[in-house]
C-alpha cells in the first residue's frame, strides 16, 4: 500500500464525518419557528436599539497581527532542534529570516498597528 494511502483513508474518514455530523442534525431536526426564537440574544438582555455606526475593528487588527507573529515565532521551536544537522546554512536561513520578520514588525510598530485606542 502506498505511504499516503493510509493518510488518504483518515482524511476521507474525517471528511465524511465532519459532512455527517453538520448535515444529519439539520435534516433530523423538527423546524418550529417564531418570532421569539428568531430575537437576537445577548446574555439575557434584551436588545435596546439596533447596531447603528462604524465599528471598530483595531481589536481584530491587533488578534491577526498577534497570529502573524506567533505562527512565525513558533518556527523557533524546529530550528533550533534541527540545527545541528542544518549548520551554518540554517543558521543564515534564519537570520535572513528574523531580518524579514523585524522588517513587518517594524512597519507595523511605525503605522501604529500596535496602539490600543
Amino acid at each position: 500500500m502506498n505511504p499516503y494511502g493510509s493518510v488518504a483513508i483518515y482524511l476521507g474518514v474525517a471528511f465524511v464525518a465532519a459532512l455527517l455530523f453538520t448535515m444529519v442534525p439539520g435534516l433530523l431536526a423538527r423546524a418550529k419557528p417564531n418570532p421569539h426564537k428568531r430575537e437576537a440574544y445577548e446574555c439575557g438582555v434584551e436588545p435596546t436599539s439596533p447596531v447603528a455606526g462604524r465599528f471598530p475593528v483595531r481589536f481584530y487588527l491587533i488578534a491577526m497581527l498577534f497570529v502573524i507573529f506567533d505562527v512565525e515565532a513558533a518556527s523557533f521551536y524546529p530550528w533550533a532542534v534541527q540545527l545541528h544537522a542544518l549548520r551554518v546554512f540554517g543558521l543564515l536561513e534564519m537570520i535572513v529570516f528574523i531580518v524579514v520578520l523585524a522588517i513587518g514588525y517594524a512597519y507595523v510598530w511605525k503605522k501604529g498597528g500596535f496602539i490600543w485606542r
